[in-house]
């Protein structure tokens, strides 16, 4: 299995040219590995032994939904008490190192390619249990309870046990993992791994009311952001508020994938915050 790509902190050499494809809009960011450096992670109350990178965060204006984190924790590190928003669900997705994650009594060993869910309101805690650091992405939302559906339960999954499907007329180049079943409105929220073959595409530029964050995992791509084409590759992270135009061509010669995260299922709120 190829590694999954995970900020590698540090400081570039005083030598190094400061320009950057780090790009800021009003549509959406690009949040390149090479700007994910030591002195841009946060220390997190009630985690000892931890820093993370944070990539996005609800912006007014921008994209509202989400916080998104790379969070790396050395070996006996973590948090009995990681979340302090009672009204929060989160999706992690363990990129390497070893895991043990508790909810609400229930601890289960996570290694990279790993992912968990864990509903609003539970009590869980994590570890870092093994003797190397502990990489995960962390996405934490607000949960939109919706009437008479019941609220979702935690589970844990894997990229090497979820299926592949394949985008229609694509001849296999194009395939989404989904962690969540599409039907199960309970959830207001999908995290995904989205694959593409060399030469694979989004063939239109998708125009939609999610927002996303894309965290690339592996491989390459000419990615269209609005009415930009930017290079991005492993470490690289993008941001889209809501109706940002995207599209993608794969490059290189090995698969292109990313984490994705999007807001599902639910009206849109009629009256402004």
């Amino acid at each position: 299995m190829t590694p999954y790509a995970f900020p590698k902190g540090g400081l570039p050499d005083q030598s190094v040219n400061p320009e950057s494809t780090a790009i800021f809009t009003e549509a959406y960011a690009v949040i390149p590995a090479s700007t994910m450096r030591d002195i841009v992670t946060s220390a997190l109350p009630h985690w000892e032994r931890t820093r993370a990178w944070i990539l996005a965060r609800p912006m007014t204006g921008f994209a509202e939904t989400f916080a998104q984190y790379a969070v790396e924790v050395e070996p006996n590190g973590g948090s009995d008490t990681p979340e302090p928003d009672a009204g929060a669900e989160a999706g992690l997705f363990i990129a390497k190192g070893e895991m043990s994650l508790t909810v609400d009594g229930k601890t289960s060993a996570l290694t990279a390619g790993d992912y968990a869910y864990i509903p609003a309101g539970a009590t869980w805690a994590v570890k870092n249990s093994g003797d190397d650091l502990l990489g995960f992405h962390w996405i934490r939302k607000r949960y939109e309870p919706a009437p008479n559906l019941g609220t979702p339960e935690h589970f844990t999954t894997s990229d090497a046990t979820a299926e592949f499907h394949y985008m229609p007329d694509t001849n296999g180049k194009w395939a989404t993992q989904r962690f969540v079943d599409p039907s199960d409105l309970r959830h207001d929220m999908h995290i995904n791994i989205v694959t593409f073959q060399p030469g694979g595409r989004i063939p239109f530029a998708e125009t939609h009311i999610m927002e996303h964050g894309l965290y690339v995992l592996e491989g390459t791509a000419k990615y269209l952001l609005n009415k930009d084409w930017v290079d991005v590759g492993p470490g690289d992270f993008m941001w889209l508020r809501a109706f940002c135009p995207q599209a993608c061509i794969a490059t290189g010669d090995t698969p292109f994938r990313y984490l994705l995260y999007k807001d599902v299922n639910r009206h849109p709120a009629l009256v402004l915050p």
